[in-house]
């Protein structure tokens, strides 16, 4: 104890008592504010990793396709480069003008792939002709291969099917990865995410009735969404696309949007 202290009461001074019950007052205190603070950390702590309470759901919608993307691909064979590459820019370039006559915008139509390749011929020592190469055997150059192919964007859906016909009548020998998809996804994805909010949050209050718990509020949500396209090959003949029998029926369905989240709530 301070000397002052102890000089106070062996002299008896009226100001000890006061002095003295200031000291016990401030010491008492510090105590119950230590106190106070320990039992919040306690508490804090059951709720940060013991005390979640994790759902996950998923909404849904469907919707009508309003784009088309297709594959549209000449292929041209000719006993020299040149000319492979001339029949196919000549047939490449009627397929473009036919597209944009049907209206599509120069923006849709984008080149993909463009190769030239030279085509060989095997033939074994008895100068019979094989298909697959052979040490003692010739390889026999025949011509070139040039192979050009054109990502299309339809927009007019009642248009696909006279667009692969004419296209196919232009020059267009392989058709592929035909697929339908959505142009502007957003207001379908919100719409989802509400869904599936909706049904999280009354999960949340089931199971926390069930388990005898009380939501406190939301730590953490997240979501991720996907959609799934309905995929079209074509084969490689112009037949394949009804050349000469009209144009083909192409039926676009719907496509499903989802939307999943999962919300993380604290509960005690």
């Amino acid at each position: 104890m301070n000397e002052k202290v102890i000089q106070c009461f062996k002299d008896k001074k009226i100001l000890c008592p006061i002095f003295a019950g200031i000291l016990s007052l401030f010491l008492i205190s510090i105590i119950v504010y230590f106190a106070v603070l320990t039992q919040q950390k306690i508490k804090q702590g059951k709720h940060i990793d013991r005390w979640n309470l994790t759902v996950t759901e998923t909404g849904e919608v469907y919707a009508k396709p309003d784009l088309a993307i297709v594959e549209l691909s000449v292929i041209a064979e000719k006993p020299n480069a040149t000319d492979a590459l001339t029949a196919s820019a000549d047939r490449m370039n009627a397929v473009i003008g036919f597209v944009k006559e049907k209206g599509v915008d120069e923006k849709d139509i984008k080149t993909t792939r463009f190769n030239i390749s030279p085509r060989y011929e095997y033939y074994d020592e008895y100068g019979q002709r094989i298909f697959y190469y052979e040490p003692t055997g010739k390889r026999i150059l025949v011509g070139y291969e040039v192979t050009q192919t054109l990502q299309v964007k339809i927009r007019e859906m009642a248009k696909i099917g006279e667009i692969l016909q004419g296209a196919t009548e232009a020059g267009v020998n392989d058709i592929g990865n035909l697929y339908f998809t959505i142009d502007k996804q957003d207001e379908f994805k919100k719409q989802a995410r509400e869904e599936a909010i909706k049904k999280a949050k009354e999960k949340a209050k089931e199971l926390a009735s069930q388990a005898g718990v009380k939501l406190v509020r939301i730590a953490n949500i997240s979501e991720y969404g996907f959609t799934p396209y309905p995929y079209y090959d074509y084969g490689l003949t112009k037949e394949a696309v009804g050349l000469g029998g009209g144009a083909p029926a192409i039926e676009t369905g719907e496509n499903k949007i989802t939307v999943t989240v999962t919300i993380i709530y604290e509960v005690e």
